[in-house]
């Protein structure tokens, strides 16, 4: 392998080093005390939390910007996509051309046509840019050059350069910028549905 893939790689388990780092953390703050009394299930508000309580028409913020939520999700899949290809390629490089390359390029570059459209959207309106600080540009930055990088480096090997460096600083800012939140989404939606559950609003007696 060449200096820029070991660099890459040892950005990737330093960044899971650190990460599992914030996972301890999180378990040993444990499982908050609430003194009121139950009104309802808290395993039926955890299961709401990570079903249907993530469903747009649940979400004021989503379903009053479906396109925007649409291309959220697609920049997610894109995500997780480039994820599961830098894992094969610790073993495995595909060769150029074939189906193998090909299609999970043009997946990526939708991935990373949506990160710019969101990018760009948060920097031209007025509201969303107030609401904006340098880590939220870096971080959708990084992720969606990271996409577009792999899709090049699928199909034009030569490239590979730009995706291994984008990569290693991906992973060196991961776990201090806002994309530690891949990790701390579950424990947020696990307390949302622990607490709501408990105080009989997730689920509503219309939502059962």
């Amino acid at each position: 392998m060449e200096w820029y893939q070991w660099l890459s790689y040892g950005a990737f388990f330093l960044c899971l080093l650190i990460c599992a780092g914030h996972f301890i953390r999180l378990v040993r703050l444990g499982k908050p005390t609430d003194f009121a009394a139950p009104a309802g299930s808290e395993k039926s508000g955890i299961a709401y939390s990570f079903t249907s309580g993530m469903s747009p028409k649940k979400k004021e913020s989503a379903f009053l910007h479906l396109p925007t939520y649409l291309a959220g999700m697609v920049f997610h899949l894109g995500t997780f996509l480039a994820i599961l290809i830098y894992l094969v390629l610790l073993v495995y490089s595909p060769p150029p051309g074939t189906f193998l390359t090909m299609i999970p390029a043009a997946l990526l570059s939708v991935g990373a046509l949506c990160g710019a459209g969101i990018l760009i959207k948060r920097m031209v309106t007025p509201l969303l840019r107030n609401l904006s600080n340098p880590d939220d540009y870096i971080s959708n930055f990084l992720v969606t050059l990271s996409q577009a990088a792999l899709a090049l480096a699928l199909v034009q090997p030569s490239a590979g350069i730009l995706f291994w460096i984008t990569t290693t600083v991906l992973w060196l800012w991961f776990p201090f910028g806002k994309l530690k939140h891949a990790m701390y989404f579950f424990a947020a939606r696990y307390h949302l549905g622990l607490f709501f559950g408990r105080r009989g609003v997730w689920p509503s007696p219309k939502q059962m």
